[in-house]
């Protein structure tokens, strides 16, 4: 199994992929193989780093109208593949620890193993883009000297997830802590649950 560095080094691959390109469009090449925890971890990432980018654009003053709406479309499209990606990941989780039975005295975690990779996920991100905001020649030196200081705090955070997400694993495996998954349910995107969507298609 996976330890957190492992993970960040999947996360940061497809990062540094995507800004070879820096293109919203570019097709994901996957370098690791088909079926691994890697791949999977690899592809979660693509999609935060598209949808980061996505939000950028979205944002654009002069964007047309038209354009926005089709993005912010994108954008619902990506936040529920973002979901449906953590939730085959806790899926593996399940798989791995299927053997271990939890103490008496087990504790259970506010959030899965999967649903933290995917802070560690967004966090690489901040860090990718807070430490551009630091080399700009283009920016006053008051702007740059915040972005130190926040990139110092993000640093951190990351060292931080390291260890809580290490943490977390030696405990579910040991039994002191319960690998428990309650799935999202997200409703606005669910044509039978939204009731702007079952109550508009009723009336056509």
């Amino acid at each position: 199994m996976l330890n957190a560095n492992q993970c960040y080094d999947a996360f940061q691959r497809s990062i540094d992929d995507y800004h070879l390109t820096d293109n919203v469009d570019a097709p994901v090449k996957n370098p690791y193989q088909t079926g691994s925890f890697e791949h999977l971890l690899y592809a979660k990432n693509w999609i935060d780093t598209v949808q980061w980018h996505l939000e950028d654009i979205i944002r654009l003053p002069e964007i047309n109208p038209v354009e926005a709406l089709q993005i912010k479309r994108r954008i619902d499209k990506s936040n529920q593949d973002r979901t449906d990606m953590v939730e085959k990941m806790d899926d593996y989780f399940l798989d791995q620890f299927k053997g271990v039975t939890p103490k008496s005295s087990a504790k259970i975690n506010s959030e899965t193993p999967a649903w933290l990779l995917d802070r560690m996920s967004i966090l690489l991100l901040k860090i990718y883009h807070m430490k551009e905001q630091t080399e700009r020649t283009d920016a006053s030196a008051e702007h740059i000297a915040k972005c130190k200081a926040k990139l110092d705090v993000l640093l951190e955070q990351r060292s931080d997830m390291q260890l809580a997400f290490d943490q977390l694993m030696d405990d579910i495996r040991s039994g002191d802590r319960k690998m428990k998954v309650y799935r999202q349910m997200k409703m606005y995107n669910d044509a039978s649950l939204n009731p702007m969507l079952y109550q508009n298609a009723v009336k056509k």
